[in-house]
């Protein structure tokens, strides 16, 4: 009998250190993160940066890049870009290409025989 009412006592420090809504787990998230942000000496890293104002190397004013170094970091996010693509099967390929060439043959098929049907019917209304 003990036993269950050292659990009843256990379950209820659990609730009790839990908190029950969301604005009070919000305030918990915040103030455990509050401690993990500061820095070496002590001080909050968000107290050393002003608000409202940019960071100093997206003001506008930063140095200036040459274009061949631009053009070297396109294509290197272009290979990261392209490295994070999943590249289909050779099976999916060969079953995407045949829906493909199927989906376009029909449509080609549809589209002339529409033109064909307006064609006589256009004969038929002006005459030859």
């Amino acid at each position: 009998m003990s036993e269950d009412r050292e659990q009843d006592k256990g379950e209820n420090r659990d609730e009790e250190s839990r908190p029950s809504s969301a604005a009070a787990r919000r305030g918990r998230r915040a103030s455990g993160r509050s401690s993990s942000r500061k820095g070496a000496g002590g001080e909050s890293k968000d107290a050393t940066a002003p608000k409202g104002r940019p960071t100093p190397s997206r003001d506008g004013r930063g140095e200036r890049v040459s274009p061949f170094r631009k053009i070297g970091r396109f294509l290197r996010e272009v290979v990261a870009e392209l490295r994070k693509v999943i590249w289909p099967t050779r099976k999916q390929l060969l079953t995407y290409t045949a829906v493909v060439l199927v989906f376009v043959s029909i449509m080609v098929a549809f589209i002339a025989g529409l033109d064909l049907l307006f064609a006589q019917g256009v004969l038929q209304l002006f005459g030859n």
